[in-house]
């Protein structure tokens, strides 16, 4: 898998610079039957199994509230790791957890239970829409956008896609579920209804070698909504995602997840008051003995090649 010439640096460098007080948490969102160039980040089944065979190989991957524990009494192992989906989706279960036990891995999901059961995400509407369209350009002017958006290729697609989805993203929730409810009917797009785990999709997740964490109900951007609806949400994933897994739940992902601008420290603090013993954010880096545990740092590297993914692995924690 590796180049041989690069393999013992590897190992110097794993033995000598990367201590047990440092924690990595990975962050993804889907596994992909196939590469998709509308999402290429997203990584297909045999990226994410070289990625699995790398974490398996060089780190100490534990699950998540273990390896929390273990950071908190100062008893981790050197290259610590662990594995976290955010949202729900339904190949998390059919495409990553069979990788995900092939190589002994475990991981842990954050569902936002309001989207199950053939539920959609807006960012899913958008992308969809703009994907489905068979037109080369759409005007989008009556949701604010002032130019005609591109749509003649794969690269120009991605880039309306972002536009829109960026346009919208901190609307309030009924107006964004309103704007990308409008781009699917300016479009006349047909969207998919099986993106998302279904109840019983989940209840065979909550079965296997994973944690179910939550990840609100509905996925807004916390800092836009008032203390009594962002209560709710997050309070009501909690109940809602106990209740079909007849099991706590204890961790918590916020949606987007940067500090001060996705959340702020009054949603820490309803998150704390709702009982979860920690919680995940989007800001890069490794999380310490030191760290909040309600706003845990989380990172993926982006690089498609084994050498320079698990490089970037080791460079993170320093």
């Amino acid at each position: 898998m590796l180049h041989p010439s690069i393999v013992k640096p590897l190992h110097n460098l794993m033995a000598s610079g990367v201590n047990g007080a440092k924690l990595q948490i990975l962050i993804y969102h889907r596994v992909l039957p196939c590469k998709d160039p509308l999402q290429p980040s997203e990584p297909d089944t045999q990226e994410f199994a070289w990625q699995m065979d790398i974490l398996a190989r060089y780190f100490n991957v534990l699950p998540l509230e273990e390896a929390l524990l273990a950071l908190q009494n100062d008893d981790l192992p050197p290259r610590a790791a662990a594995i976290t989906f955010d949202d729900g989706y339904a190949d998390n279960l059919h495409l990553a957890l069979p990788i995900l036990e092939a190589k002994g891995v475990h991981a842990t999901i954050f569902v936002a239970p309001g989207y199950l059961d053939g539920g959609i995400m807006f960012n899913d509407r958008v992308q969809e829409s703009l994907r489905d369209y068979n037109g080369s350009a759409l005007d989008l002017s009556e949701l604010g956008l002032a130019e005609p958006l591109s749509l003649h290729d794969a690269q120009s697609r991605r880039a309306a896609i972002n536009t829109v989805i960026n346009a919208i993203k901190y609307l309030p929730p009924a107006a964004r579920t309103e704007a990308a409810s409008k781009i699917v009917e300016l479009t006349g797009a047909a969207i998919p209804e099986d993106l998302m785990l279904s109840t019983a999709e989940l209840k065979t997740l909550g079965t296997a070698n994973v944690t179910i964490g939550a990840h609100t109900m509905n996925h807004p951007i916390l800092a836009t909504l008032d203390e009594h609806a962002a209560k709710a949400e997050i309070y009501d994933s909690k109940k809602r995602l106990e209740e079909i897994l007849q099991k706590p739940v204890s961790l918590f992902a916020y949606p987007n997840g940067m500090p001060g601008k996705d959340y702020t420290q009054t949603q820490v603090e309803i998150v704390k008051s709702a009982g979860f013993s920690a919680a995940v954010s989007t800001s890069t880096g490794y999380s310490s003995r030191n760290s909040n545990m309600f706003e845990l740092n989380r990172f993926t590297p982006w690089d498609k090649t084994p050498g320079k993914f698990l490089l970037r692995l080791l460079k993170n924690y320093i």
